[in-house]
């Protein structure tokens, strides 16, 4: 049987989200907590951000708001949504909707005093559940039993839903890889199939953004699975997908007590650095992103398990111990060596950061002209220092630097 009622925890008796249902409750608004707060609550997760809808409109929740002292930020007054700054809390505060016309991609809405009306328009069951201060659970679609069951269900028809928002479409893999157990709704994976080219229609960043959570699950792998049997990888990221090469990666980061997107990408992808490049544009990934996926196929390979100890400071040296790291992960996912990727990993947890004795400063005084010879004289001594394993002092160094400047 659904309960009816959730022990109110800490979250939702905090002084900062009861300031908000104490500001519009007093002036008549009904107020509720909606969408992941009162969905992780139920199953026992951490609750990081803490969303309310209410039956006031934006505007009047704005005003009510600012006259009891709160910043307001019209996140999209349009569509319903404000945001509310209360010591520093931010809270998402959404007037109660109901879709009149939707492309996939958007959707024109009116306000309504109906919860259930705006229950409807959501995607999921266990979306659509709403959560009184007090504890009373509403949950007009059975959200809380598929919720612990592991079901993962469309709010009414599968086909109808994804066609209001394609991105519905990604979501509901999503949320099957951190809350579903097989066997999955046969209903939600067929509309899946069919409406799959769609996906191409939503922006890069919503794509980029509902990918980077469904690599964040502990384990995507079988999820990726799902996609690519239905047709739905090859329009998210062009290719079939190196799943494989993810199922490697996430066992060693269970390992490690790891788990990173972005390394899970660089390893579903599997392309050449021109591919990563135009992967990254269609993703709308960040500068720092896309470097990043870079630098793990450009360096590929510098860190091998059968080098000697000093070799491997060398080339930590050079990469930098986070690179190196990646690299060492990567590394034990291909070729599942875990002793000596582990070895590996030892030498870079080891290592300081440092820096060679010498500078530009030490060239000129030894008389050698401001220009390209300074940089050419110190690389000859730094890799004089690097071959003896960075163990001469700083005296040592610069008399090397003297017979370098010497000989020319």
């Amino acid at each position: 049987m659904t309960p009816s009622h959730l022990q109110p925890l800490p979250w939702m008796t905090a002084p900062e989200p009861a300031a908000v249902f104490q500001t519009l409750e007093s002036a008549g608004a009904q107020v509720r907590f909606v969408g992941g707060c009162v969905r992780d609550s139920l199953v026992g997760r951490p609750v990081n951000d803490v969303d309310i809808a209410t039956d006031a409109e934006p505007v009047r929740v704005m005003a009510l708001m600012q006259a009891a002292g709160f910043k307001t930020i019209p996140l999209g007054v349009d569509h319903g949504t404000v945001m509310v700054v209360v010591d520093g809390e931010s809270f998402e505060i959404t007037t109660l909707r109901r879709d009149i016309d939707t492309d996939g991609r958007r959707a024109t809405v009116e306000f309504t005093d109906d919860w259930d009306a705006d229950a409807a328009r959501r995607d999921l069951t266990f979306n659509a559940l709403s959560l009184e201060v007090d504890g009373t659970i509403h949950d007009p679609f059975d959200g809380v039993a598929d919720l612990h069951a592991g079901r993962v269900r469309f709010v009414g028809d599968a086909t109808t839903r994804i066609q209001e928002d394609f991105l519905r479409l990604l979501r509901y893999y999503r949320f099957f890889a951190h809350y579903g157990r097989p066997p999955s709704d046969s209903d939600a994976r067929a509309a899946c199939r069919a409406l799959a080219p769609n996906v191409e229609r939503l922006s890069g960043e919503r794509i980029r953004a509902e990918l980077f959570k469904l690599l964040a699950a502990p384990d995507p792998g079988p999820v990726l699975d799902m996609m690519r049997d239905d047709g739905v990888l090859r329009h998210v990221i062009q290719v079939e997908g190196n799943i494989e090469r993810v199922a490697r990666l996430v066992a060693v980061e269970a390992k490690m007590n790891l788990a990173d997107p972005a390394r899970r990408l660089f390893a579903l992808l599997s392309l050449e650095s021109d591919e990563l490049r135009a992967a990254a544009r269609r993703l709308r990934l960040s500068n720092a992103e896309r470097d990043f996926l870079l630098q793990l196929k450009e360096n590929a390979g510098r860190l091998r398990v059968d080098v000697a100890t000093a070799r491997l400071r060398h080339a930590i040296y050079r990469l930098g111990a986070p690179l190196s790291r990646e690299l060492a992960l990567l590394g034990w996912a291909d070729d599942g060596d875990e002793a000596g990727w582990r070895a590996i990993l030892d030498v870079i947890d080891a290592w300081t950061s440092i820096a060679l004795p010498v500078s530009g400063a030490d060239v000129l005084t030894l008389g050698v002209e401001p220009g390209a010879m300074v940089g050419a004289h110190l690389r000859r001594v730094e890799e004089w220092w690097i071959d003896g394993d960075f163990k001469a002092d700083r005296d040592a160094c610069l008399a090397h630097l003297a017979g370098v400047v010497s000989d020319g």
